[in-house]
């Protein structure tokens, strides 16, 4: 704050005093009144005190202007400080929330397989070597297993070892003999059943469903032309590498960028769009479909549940209550999670329930399934009711028939600008 001249009122700077001396010295010399005694007084212009000499006002006056150059300064300097002390507590606290966001960020990145820890390969081989120091696998069996590992990868070839077959066969036996709580139900066609390994334990879910959709697809002459290069079950590495060559097709570079264009040997995870891109660039007609809120009570979303059961029973329409469709099975995402619909029950009270196959659920669960008792209690493995699902948002993919070399140019332009459909 400027200095003001107590005379006038000006600003005077830090040139205060020589102010007073140059514009107002006559006040300091002025006589004031007689003291009766003939002695001349002076009267101070700042306080009203009086003197009988000159040079004593003066200095008097020099005091007066020295405390309120003091005064002014103080206050120059207190403002100064709490300017300084609250910029440094800014700094302090900018600096605070950067390092929260790396922190965070790093998090982020370790959740969804983006910190370069390495991927199926490192992760397979270092839990086979915890579990030897555990003493839960023999040496001999860990030098065996990485063997047949990496002869599985360097042919891109899933190993098997996780694969359970027959339960969709199954259950439609069950179903011929055992459903009495059951109106009708439809099954998908047949699908191997994949679960996660030491290698994608924690990641690999989309992968797996992705293996679980192929088993089906290459079974069913329809697909025959598109899977003409993919005649058995890839790796996980194998899939991700896959996903690649769609991304270089052009295919979802926003999801792309996301992942900056690498998978292959990260432990990233994949959901709907990468799945929806992957089919599409082998050619195969699919659609993504997104149930972006609940359509029901609690939270719930019926709109989803009537979605599948209209893709199972479209085309096999009839009397029958079970009924083994041709339909490949349905792709399911939500937050942190992915599974394979591979049925719809719908009870004799008319309410539906999905049939899943989890990537989470091991072999020696899944076995239960081929040896159903006559009860079906086994089934809650693969039973989800409507208040079961109650995500705030849900993804399918679909497939349904081939796309032609025309059509999939079509679709590779459009996945650039929108790669869903919201249902409202």
């Amino acid at each position: 704050a400027p200095h003001e001249c107590p005379f006038c009122g000006e600003a005077a700077g830090r040139e205060l005093e020589e102010h007073v001396r140059q514009r107002h010295g006559h006040l300091l010399g002025a006589p004031g009144t007689d003291s009766g005694n003939g002695e001349q007084l002076y009267e101070c212009p700042m306080c009203s005190l009086t003197c009988t000499n000159i040079q004593i006002l003066e200095e008097h006056v020099n005091l007066h202007l020295e405390e309120h150059s003091f005064s002014e300064g103080g206050h120059i300097r207190d403002l100064e400080l709490a300017q300084q002390l609250q910029s440094e507590e800014d700094k302090w606290q900018r600096s605070k929330e950067e390092k929260r966001e790396r922190e965070e960020f790093k998090k982020l990145q370790k959740q969804y397989g983006l910190d370069n820890s390495g991927g199926y390969k490192q992760q397979f081989l270092k839990n086979m070597e915890r579990e030897v120091d555990r003493g839960r696998m023999q040496p001999f069996e860990y030098h065996k297993r990485k063997a047949d590992m990496m002869e599985s990868l360097a042919f891109g070839i899933d190993d098997g070892k996780t694969k359970t077959s027959g339960v969709i066969e199954a259950l439609c036996k069950y179903y011929q003999s055992e459903n009495k709580d059951v109106r009708r139900v439809w099954l998908s066609a047949g699908v191997d059943h994949f679960h996660s390994s030491l290698g994608d334990r924690g990641w690999g879910c989309g992968y797996r469903n992705f293996q679980m959709l192929l088993s089906s697809l290459l079974q069913n002459s329809l697909y025959k032309d598109c899977l003409r290069d993919t005649t058995l079950i890839p790796s996980i590495p194998k899939i991700q590498s896959m996903i690649e060559d769609a991304w270089r097709e052009g295919f979802d570079p926003h999801g792309a960028s996301h992942f900056n264009n690498r998978l292959h040997g990260s432990k990233a995870w994949i959901g709907a769009c990468e799945i929806y891109s992957l089919l599409t660039s082998l050619r195969m007609k699919c659609q993504i479909i997104d149930f972006h809120k609940p359509t029901g009570p609690m939270g719930t979303h019926p709109r989803l549940f009537e979605w599948v059961l209209h893709y199972y029973s479209t085309d096999n329409e009839g009397g029958a209550k079970m009924v083994c469709t041709s339909k490949p099975p349905i792709y399911l995402q939500h937050q942190g999670h992915s599974r394979t619909v591979v049925g719809i029950e719908e009870k004799k009270n008319k309410s539906l329930c999905l049939l899943l196959f989890d990537p989470g659920c091991s072999s020696q669960e899944m076995q239960k399934l081929l040896k159903q008792n006559s009860d079906g209690t086994n089934l809650k493995l693969l039973r989800k009711f409507m208040g079961s699902l109650k995500e705030k948002q849900y993804q399918i993919v679909a497939v349904d028939g081939m796309l032609s070399l025309e059509e999939k140019a079509a679709r590779c332009h459009a996945s650039q600008v929108l790669t869903s459909e919201k249902i409202p």
